[in-house]
């Protein structure tokens, strides 16, 4: 028996038999041709029909993991539709009279290693998709097959990485568990992972010889187990039969209320990226929409989203929810997530630059277009706004005064407009200091604990380095979160959680204790926070 630890990126229990996954490795070789033009149209049919393939693997997607996480995939076809890509295979094609295979790799290689290179986490993890994108034109080229076929048994899948398509296309029927030894808890195949609800594994020791044997995967320790002894089987056993029991026991807290032993009350609503995720959040039975990442419309889209655009997806979500209530934050573009059509430059420290709501202030237009669109859709249902990244009451302040004038503008053109809260994201540490002057101005409070978590302590979440000291329990933290919630009740207002905090449930009941209250959580945490709640005293 032999014990390995790696970081847990799923919790859950597997069992079951290894299987070592080995990628497709497509050997390259060097050839001069004859005939560039003709190499250049092998290179332009093979690059099509990877983007059919993409586009396949969207729709399938969709269907397993939604459309936020199926968003991938639109984005590796957009990368093959690169001009820049494509002006390199192109030149290597002709200026070397190679074949189209070799001028593929020497892009895809060349690429992927500026992307490596970069400081920003968010272009260094655009190197595994430059390399994703390439083996398959490469593949395609050579004329193999593309086999994701894992056998019949359900298996433990260990591997070198795993890219995103590879993930998705593999049969979810026969997957007990992920592990891999490269990757890290951000990556896509980790988001994939959690979405599946597989329990799943990165940075863990590996080795071919680990195939065809007994298996555990342990993603509440992160340990994975080879050859476990009789009694460590026995342990294990008994260890999944009371997770599933667990888990089969959370569905029949559908209906339930999110209420405490003495009686407090507590709103329990939902996280989602898109429309798409509205299945999740009515199956997992929230009480609404506590975040709605509304810059999915940005992020997808080759151009700034109309308003009519806006509306009909807000409306939807409106529509869908009934009279539930849906907080919709505006934009937060910036820092990890940049559109090129924005024009944003290069920043030394995006994280503390020019994002969210300081895009909005700068560049009314783009604000108004959204607010307009916002405004509309509240005619539909119960609609909140929530602003991102607010520093001070004179924003506050700049933001009403641009709202009022988009209400009374949309009013005075005969357009239907609903009753609509304002609240801000306290998410940054001047912020929550500032609270109390904030809550004179505002309806709520929403609490984004990944920012503030960071801010508060100076940490890069996405540093992978810096886990060791990251401390999303830190005292300052929930001091900040404690001084928040007293503050907004203060001026009778109330506050929630909207981060990855409000799913700890270590700390459901320290949160009630403060004041909070509101969790919103990812649609799968909604159960098991309800649970949290009412087993608190």
């Amino acid at each position: 028996m032999a014990e390995f630890t790696g970081k847990s990126v799923c919790k859950g229990v597997a069992i079951g038999r290894i299987k070592f996954y080995s990628q497709q490795e497509n050997t390259v070789v060097r050839e001069k041709v004859d005939d560039a033009s003709a190499e250049q149209t092998r290179y332009e049919q093979a690059r099509d029909k990877a983007i059919e393939e993409l586009n396949a693997l969207y729709e399938k997607a969709v269907t397993t993991v939604g459309e936020d996480n199926a968003e991938i995939f639109n984005v590796h076809a957009m990368m093959l539709e690169d001009e820049d890509y494509n002006d390199s295979v192109s030149s290597i094609i002709a200026g070397q009279q190679v074949n189209a295979e070799y001028a593929v790799a020497t892009t895809g290689d060349n690429f992927a290693e500026m992307f490596a290179s970069m400081e920003d986490e968010y272009f260094k993890a655009r190197s595994a998709d430059v390399k994703d994108i390439s083996e398959r034109v490469i593949r395609i080229l050579t004329g193999k097959e593309n086999s994701n076929d894992i056998g019949e048994e359900p298996v433990i899948i260990i591997a070198e990485d795993l890219a995103p398509s590879e993930t998705v296309q593999m049969d979810k029927s026969k997957l007990l568990a992920f592990v891999t030894r490269l990757g890290s808890s951000n990556s896509h195949t980790a988001i994939l992972a959690r979405t599946m609800n597989i329990p799943a594994m990165v940075g863990t020791p590996i080795d071919k010889a680990f195939d065809g044997k007994m298996g555990i995967v342990d993603g509440y320790e992160g340990k994975l187990i080879v050859d476990p002894s009789a009694d460590v089987l026995e342990i294990y056993f008994a260890k999944k039969k009371a997770d599933d029991e667990k888990k089969a026991l959370l569905q029949e807290l559908k209906g339930q209320e999110n209420v405490t032993k003495s009686g407090k009350k507590i709103n329990l609503y939902a996280n989602i990226g898109n429309p798409g995720d509205l299945g999740a959040v009515l199956a997992n039975d929230a009480g609404g929409i506590g975040l709605f990442r509304s810059e999915f419309l940005y992020l997808g889209s080759e151009d700034f989203p109309t308003e009519e655009a806006q509306f009909q997806a807000y409306k939807k979500v409106l529509e869908t929810m009934g009279s539930k209530k849906v907080i919709i934050r505006t934009l937060d573009i910036g820092a990890d997530k940049q559109v090129d059509y924005f024009g944003l430059e290069k920043e030394e420290n995006p994280a503390l630059g020019y994002r969210a709501i300081r895009i909005c202030l700068t560049r009314p237009e783009i604000f108004r277009t959204q607010l307009r669109a916002l405004y509309r859709a509240s005619a539909y249902g119960n609609l909140a706004i929530m602003y991102p990244m607010i520093i001070s009451v004179s924003e506050v302040l700049q933001i009403k005064e641009i709202s009022k004038s988009v209400r009374e503008e949309l009013i005075s053109e005969g357009i239907k407009v609903g009753e609509v809260e304002e609240g801000i994201m306290i998410e940054t540490p001047a912020a929550a200091v500032m609270s109390d002057e904030l809550a004179k101005h505002v309806d709520f409070f929403s609490i984004g604990t990944n920012d503030l978590t960071q801010y508060t302590l100076a940490i890069d979440r996405q540093n992978e380095k810096l886990d060791v000291f990251y401390n999303a329990h830190h005292p300052a933290l929930l001091r900040l979160i404690k001084m928040v919630a007293d503050n907004g009740h203060k001026e009778g207002i109330w506050t929630g959680i909207c981060g990855e905090l409000g799913a700890d449930t270590t700390l459901t009941e320290e949160f009630i204790k403060m004041g909070i209250d509101e969790l919103s959580v990812s649609p799968g945490a909604v159960l098991s926070v309800r649970k949290a709640i009412r087993e608190c005293e």
